[in-house]
């Protein structure tokens, strides 16, 4: 059985004789040196029992019902008590490196030395990351089950103990303590500056450390329509509000601490970036400088944008522009744009360019809805926006799409959960098309 990422599946599945078996890790380590280890965790997902961390200097559980001898592990489930409800095999480097460089590698079950399933990863699933939650043997309705996770961490082996509730201490040699980081600076300059979004910035670092970007930089721009239909969002403060959760984005992502705004209806206008000095009230005072227009225009914005970070793109010859640093633009509209083919023109040429686009549409989606006038009264269409979400002869996927009925509708957790999604994919597919240095 040949195991997908984020599959699940019911070990009697594969192993129909048994809850004993042996686990085997077959990696091409890319130079790097790797530990293996596997966290038995509660039903909170916590290693509230240390004696369950099996590792090369812990080898075997109290129960005997895991072992570790370098990359193989043996399981006898039977053996593990009630109150260890989940079984996490985790690697990470040791050393200097990230997990990109792992080549071909797979994971093994095996049953009397018969491969029962396999589970294949590399490299390109990894950007930054140094430790990985590779597969977890879990309990559900009396019964063992699995399921191939893949979710990354930057920290190390270190960051996969404070994860599941552990004491680093416990675990590893007294070390001295690491140069302040660039994100304890950061976090330090918002108290300051901005203490109004010290919390959202927070939450972005929570959602970074899920996706393996917690040491991800790029420059970020917010691009908002302006056309009359969004009065009430900005009269009522929810626009303001949706900047403010950008920005803590940008601030993460950004050095300089700054993001880039863009307004568009019939035009489009440029203002002076948002800073952290300057955060408190900066979309209110925007508004009162520029005028809902008549009009909306994707394509003058995107075009503007484009210009913008890259005046000498040669994108429209088919020729692929190289940065170090990628822009990450956060597009919000309300509604259908008035040059479609403008649109798709720029988003073409543009996936030749490292920049990625996450469109955002604020309305009741009609997506789904039966037609006729009446059913569709107060619906928005939003047909266009996933258009340009799939669509084709792109040099790389660099768009994503998703909508929501007001700018507030997710928590803060679920919307950078949502600005991050397909963007890690992005981000390693640009570096093998060498849109990325």
């Amino acid at each position: 059985m040949e195991i997908a990422r984020g599959q699940r599946f019911k070990l009697a599945d594969i192993l129909p004789s048994g809850n004993s078996f042996e686990l085997n890790l077959n990696l091409s380590a890319g130079g790097l040196k790797l530990d293996a280890a596997c966290f038995g965790l509660d039903s909170n997902k916590k290693l509230s029992d240390e004696a369950y961390m099996t590792f090369f200097n812990q080898p075997e559980t109290p129960c005997g019902g895991v072992k570790i001898d370098g990359m193989r592990f043996t399981f006898d489930l039977e053996r593990i008590p009630a109150r260890i409800e989940s079984l996490v095999i985790t690697l990470a480097v040791d050393g200097p490196g990230t997990l990109s460089t792992v080549g071909a590698s797979h994971l093994q079950i095996l049953k009397n030395s018969e491969e029962a399933a396999s589970h294949r990863f590399d490299g390109t699933l990894f950007v930054a990351e140094r430790a990985i939650m590779l597969f977890d043997l879990y309990r559900k309705d009396g019964t063992w089950r699995g399921n191939a996770i893949g979710q990354g961490f930057n920290g190390g082996l270190d960051a996969l103990i404070v994860h599941f509730g552990g004491t680093v201490a416990e675990f590893t040699q007294p070390v001295s303590p690491p140069a302040p980081s660039k994100v304890i600076s950061l976090e330090k300059q918002v108290e300051q500056e901005a203490p109004h979004l010290v919390s959202l910035v927070k939450k972005v670092g929570i959602s970074l450390e899920k996706a393996g970007l917690t040491e991800h930089r790029a420059r970020v721009a917010l691009c908002l329509d302006i056309s009359g239909s969004m009065a009430s969002l900005y009269s009522s403060g929810q626009m303001s509000a949706f900047t403010d959760r950008i920005f803590a984005l940008a601030a993460r992502f950004d050095d300089d601490g700054q993001l880039d705004v863009f307004l568009f209806g019939n035009k489009v206008h440029q203002p002076e970036p948002m800073s952290l000095a300057g955060s408190s009230g900066y979309l209110d005072r925007l508004m009162k400088q520029y005028r809902l227009e008549g009009g909306t225009h994707y394509g003058l914005a995107i075009e503007a944008i484009r210009k913008y970070y890259y005046p000498n793109s040669r994108a429209k010859s088919g020729i692929p522009v190289q940065d170090k640093l990628p822009v990450y633009v956060m597009f919000v509209t309300d509604g259908q744009t008035f040059d479609e083919d403008k649109t798709i023109k720029e988003i073409r040429e543009a996936s030749f360019e490292p920049i990625f686009w996450k469109f955002m549409g604020i309305g009741k989606s009609n997506k789904g809805i039966k037609k006729g006038f009446l059913a569709r009264l107060g619906q928005t269409d939003f047909s266009f926006l996933e258009k340009l979400d799939d669509l084709q002869g792109r040099y790389i996927d660099n768009a994503d799409f998703f909508s929501v009925e007001r700018p507030d509708q997710q928590t803060d957790e679920s919307l950078y959960d949502l600005l991050l999604n397909e963007y890690k994919g992005w981000i390693q597919t640009a570096h093998q098309k060498n849109l990325l240095s």
